[in-house]
């Protein structure tokens, strides 16, 4: 793994999009970016004219050694941060960000054969879905999978991405609230009985990365325990308002 060291950098917003009903795609140049690991995340920190600050976590949705980052960022209601990123930023305003920070939640290349299952609540996706690019990208051969759960194909993070990225990792999609007519799966939530039957068994020790809302990965983890995964292969991340 490469250790970088985490520092504050100027960076300039260079492009946005929408990235879902809520959220927001972002691509940010920084110069000055040491590069980062799959899983890694950042700090954004806003400064008010007054000179009031608010800084907030988001995971990074790119890796490698360039230069750009790409974040999607979803907007919390209320929130101090997230709603300016999603609705006023525009192209060549500037940022602080802080970063690389996140060692243990990230995935890198190894000589590790086990397979990997990435399991994804909401936005959650965003770290595991640079994960699995970086995975395709370095045509590494371990296993991949993805288990996604969402509201709604409207809600789904990196759709056309995604949909490439199933021909390398395999990808099952559970949608809670309205699914499209051609979802193989039934709407509903994801519950210990579909965890087992989509997720990779704890027979094959695979390494397990789970993000999402608290809630979400507070579930999932106690339900890969009980069917037999080993606590030290199962790497959460959570994260609340912002």
């Amino acid at each position: 793994m490469n250790r970088r060291t985490a520092s504050w950098h100027a960076a300039t917003v260079v492009g946005t999009r929408p990235e879902t009903t809520t959220a927001r795609r972002i691509e940010l140049d920084v110069p000055t970016w040491p590069g980062n690991d799959a899983g890694a995340h950042l700090d954004v920190r806003l400064t008010a004219p007054d000179g009031y600050q608010a800084s907030r976590s988001y995971s990074v949705a790119s890796s490698g050694e360039g230069t750009r980052i790409m974040l999607a960022v979803d907007e919390v209601p209320d929130g101090e941060v997230s709603p300016f990123l999603v609705h006023e930023l525009r192209d060549g305003d500037r940022l602080e960000v802080h970063g690389p920070l996140g060692a243990f939640f990230v995935w890198t290349p190894s000589d590790d054969p086990s397979p990997v299952q990435l399991i994804a609540g909401g936005s959650g996706v965003v770290p595991l879905f640079a994960m699995a690019s970086a995975h395709v990208e370095a045509a590494d051969a371990t296993e991949f999978r993805l288990l996604y759960s969402v509201r709604s194909p409207d809600d789904v993070f990196f759709a056309e991405e995604l949909r490439a990225l199933a021909t390398s990792v395999d990808l099952d999609v559970v949608y809670t609230r309205a699914a499209p007519a051609d979802s193989p799966t039934p709407v509903g939530r994801l519950t210990p009985e579909r965890l087992r039957a989509l997720a990779l068994p704890s027979e094959r020790a695979p390494r397990v990365y789970v993000c999402g809302p608290t809630p979400f990965v507070e579930a999932v983890s106690q339900w890969l325990l009980a069917g037999g995964h080993d606590p030290a292969r199962v790497r959460t991340e959570r994260f609340g308002g912002s």
